[in-house]
């Protein structure tokens, strides 16, 4: 049986697991310092991305999310120690807005489970940081130092994560190619807009997305930038305002 994850290497240090035979192709990236690791997102917890993690590094690993959503802290389990925004700290704790029916639906549509896959025992991940990040906080991994951004708007806690020294963002929700939710009572489009502004702001060389292709350049978030904009001066920057259509992306407000 085709493995569930697959591993691309950035370079000796970096690299990404995905998560290709589920229909939100969720990428998750493993960053190494001199002394430990840092995992942004852990996927849908269907398979053991321990596993995976162990084989590319003997290092201790940090997870960090994101944000809350059950298709990036699937595998946080296996993670003791991990990081989340306190905008979301709730969702980590019972509250999450969504049942754990209507999630496991959501794990089950489109999806290639493997064979003795118990659906009915999938539960989202509950558990408390080890850290809370704030806007700005810096992760320091022992010669590698990764900074978090609040960037609200698909999340009220979402974070975009920035290598400065590389020029390497990595993006989250917030800017991947296909459809960009922001209709959901939980999502802010408002809020999507300043954060697309500050991250516009990068002197970014590489982005890297949570989902689908991987073949994302800092010109995308430019043009998500300029078309939020546009949506605000149409007065239409808003839930219920419709799905707008740009080609190789769009939105759902």
């Amino acid at each position: 049986m085709q493995s569930w994850f697959t591993i691309d290497k950035i370079d000796e240090t970096t690299h990404i697991i995905s998560e290709y035979r589920h229909w939100e192709e969720t990428h998750c990236y493993l960053l190494e310092g001199r002394d430990r690791c840092l995992l942004i997102d852990t996927g849908l917890g269907i398979c053991d991305i321990r596993d995976a993690v162990a084989r590319l590094t003997d290092k201790p690993v940090t997870a960090v999310a994101t944000h809350i959503h059950w298709d990036h802290i699937g595998g946080h389990r296996d993670f003791p120690d991990f990081y989340a925004h306190a905008a979301e700290l709730d969702w980590l704790q019972g509250q999450f807005p969504l049942s754990a029916q209507t999630v496991r639906e959501m794990v089950a549509d489109r999806c290639a489970l493997p064979e003795g896959f118990d659906l009915d025992g999938y539960e989202m991940f509950q558990g408390t940081p080890t850290r809370l990040l704030e806007d700005g906080g810096v992760i320091d991994l022992g010669g590698r130092a990764v900074r978090a951004l609040h960037t609200p708007g698909h999340s009220p806690g979402h974070l975009c994560f920035w290598e400065a020294e590389r020029g390497w963002l990595f993006t989250g929700d917030l800017v991947y190619k296909d459809t960009l939710f922001a209709y959901y009572p939980s999502t802010d489009p408002a809020a999507y807009l300043d954060s697309l502004e500050k991250i516009a702001a990068l002197p970014a060389r590489r982005v890297f997305p949570a989902h689908h292709s991987l073949d994302v350049g800092p010109e995308l978030v430019t043009r998500m930038r300029d078309a939020f904009r546009e949506l605000r001066r149409q007065g239409l920057l808003h839930h219920g305002s419709g799905t707008f259509d740009y080609g190789d992306w769009a939105v759902w407000l």
